[in-house]
C-alpha cells in the first residue's frame, strides 16, 4: 500500500514538475515573442509610475496580450524598478521584452510633443512640433517667431501640456550676442546671461531643457561642449599647421562655417585659409568684412560697400595680415575638424559657382576666370 502511495506521489510530483515546466516554458515565449500590436504607439510613462500600473495600461491599449507575464518578466529581469519617464515609441509587433527595454534604458524621450527653439542666423522660431507613431518622424504643428510678437492664440493651451518636451537648438553660424538676444524669447527659460560669452565658445547643438532653466546655466552647457569639443579636435590635429593654439583653431572655423554651408566642401575652404597663411597672404574673405562692421549683432542684409572692404577694422581680412583676434561666429564640430584637419590641396583662391557651392583656383589667372563666370551668372539672374 506505501509503495503504491508513494509511486502516486511521484508520478503527482513529476507531473506538476512539467506542468511547470511547461508554464515556464510558455510564459517565456509570450514574454519574448512578437507582440499584439498592430500599429506603432507613443507610450507616455509619467514620473512616478509603476510596472504594475504600465503593465494594464499597455494590455488595455493592446500592446502586451497578458499584463501579468509583462510584470513578472520585468522582476525575472530585474528591470522591474528602473521604469524612466518619457515618452517612447513602441513599434508594431514589439515583444513585451523589447518593451521592458525600451522604457527602462533611459535616454532622451522617442515621440510625444516637443517644443524646439531654434536659433538661427538671420532669425529665431519656436516650433511645436510631434511625432508620427506611424513614420516616427516629427510633424511641424505650429511655427512662429516669437520676437515679432505674433503668437498663435492656441500656442499658451499647447505650452501647458503635461507632456511637453523642450528644446533649445542653435544653428552653426550664430553669433554668441544673437544667441543671448534670442534666448529671452524663450518664454520656457528663466533669469538673465550677465555677460556675453566669448565668439565661438558656443557649441551648435541641440539641447534638451527642462522649463525654468536659467539661460546662464544652458548658456554655460553650450560653452561646456565646445570647450569638450575643441579639446577633442585639437588633439587629433594634422602636423605642420600655421595655427598654434586651440583659439586661433577656432577663429579658422568660424571663418570656414560663414564662407560654405556645403558640407562637402569644408576641408577644400579650409585648404584655401590653410595655403595662404603659410604662403603670408592676407586671407581676404568677405565674411570677416561683415564681422567687422556688424560686431555680430545683425545680418548685414546688404552687399558689401568699397568703403567697407578698405574699412580697417581687426577683422578686415583685406586689411589686416592674417587671422584676426576673434572667431566671427560660433563653428560647429564639422567646421572646427575642417580647420585642424584641411583638404590636401594646392588651392589659394575660390569663389561662388552659381550651385551654392564653390569653384576653387590655383592660380589667380584661372580664378578670374571663374570670377567671370560667376559675374555672368549674377548678371542672368538680374
Amino acid at each position: 500500500m506505501w509503495r503504491s502511495v508513494a509511486s502516486n506521489a511521484l508520478t503527482l510530483f513529476i507531473a506538476l514538475f512539467l506542468l511547470a515546466g511547461g508554464l515556464l516554458l510558455w510564459g517565456k515565449r509570450q514574454y519574448e515573442g512578437a507582440g499584439p500590436l498592430a500599429d506603432a504607439i507613443c507610450l507616455r510613462v509619467e514620473s512616478g509610475a509603476t510596472m504594475a500600473g504600465l503593465s494594464r495600461q499597455l494590455e488595455g491599449q493592446g500592446a502586451v496580450s497578458n499584463a501579468a507575464i509583462f510584470r513578472l518578466g520585468a522582476k525575472y529581469t530585474e528591470k522591474a524598478d528602473l521604469l524612466k519617464a518619457g515618452s517612447f515609441l513602441i513599434p508594431p509587433g514589439s515583444s513585451m521584452k523589447e518593451i521592458v527595454d525600451i522604457v527602462t534604458r533611459g535616454g532622451r524621450s522617442t515621440c510625444g510633443t516637443e517644443l524646439n527653439f531654434r536659433i538661427g542666423v538671420v532669425s529665431a522660431q519656436l516650433q511645436l512640433r510631434e511625432v508620427d507613431p506611424g513614420t516616427g518622424r516629427y510633424v511641424e504643428v505650429l511655427a512662429f517667431d516669437p520676437a515679432a510678437g505674433e503668437i498663435p492664440e492656441d500656442y499658451a493651451e499647447l505650452r501647458n501640456a503635461t507632456d511637453l518636451r523642450f528644446r533649445v537648438t542653435l544653428a552653426e553660424g550664430v553669433t554668441s550676442w544673437q544667441v543671448v538676444e534670442e534666448l529671452k524669447s524663450a518664454d520656457f527659460l528663466d533669469g538673465e546671461v550677465a555677460d556675453l560669452p566669448a565668439e565661438g565658445s558656443l557649441a551648435p547643438d541641440s539641447y534638451e531643457v527642462q522649463p525654468g532653466m536659467a539661460r546662464s546655466d544652458l548658456v554655460a552647457e553650450m560653452q561646456r561642449r565646445q570647450a569638450a569639443i575643441l579639446d577633442d579636435l585639437w588633439a587629433r590635429r594634422a602636423d605642420d599647421l600655421p595655427i598654434t593654439t586651440p583659439e586661433e583653431a577656432l577663429i579658422l572655423a568660424s571663418i570656414v562655417e560663414k564662407e560654405t554651408g556645403v558640407p562637402d566642401e569644408r576641408g577644400r575652404v579650409a585648404s584655401v585659409f590653410v595655403n595662404r597663411l603659410r604662403q603670408g597672404m592676407r586671407l581676404q574673405t568677405d565674411p570677416t568684412v561683415i564681422y567687422g562692421v556688424t560686431q555680430g549683432r545683425e545680418p548685414l542684409g546688404r552687399g558689401i560697400r568699397q568703403s567697407e572692404l578698405r574699412r580697417e577694422t581687426p577683422w578686415n581680412t583685406y586689411v589686416i595680415d592674417g587671422l584676426p583676434p576673434t572667431p566671427i561666429a560660433n563653428p560647429g564640430r564639422a567646421s572646427i575638424e575642417a580647420a585642424l584637419n584641411p583638404d590636401d590641396t594646392d588651392f589659394l583662391f575660390f569663389v561662388a559657382d552659381g550651385t551654392g557651392g564653390h569653384a576653387f583656383a590655383r592660380t589667380l589667372a584661372e580664378h578670374n576666370q571663374n570670377v567671370a563666370r560667376w559675374r555672368q551668372i549674377e548678371a542672368g539672374r538680374q
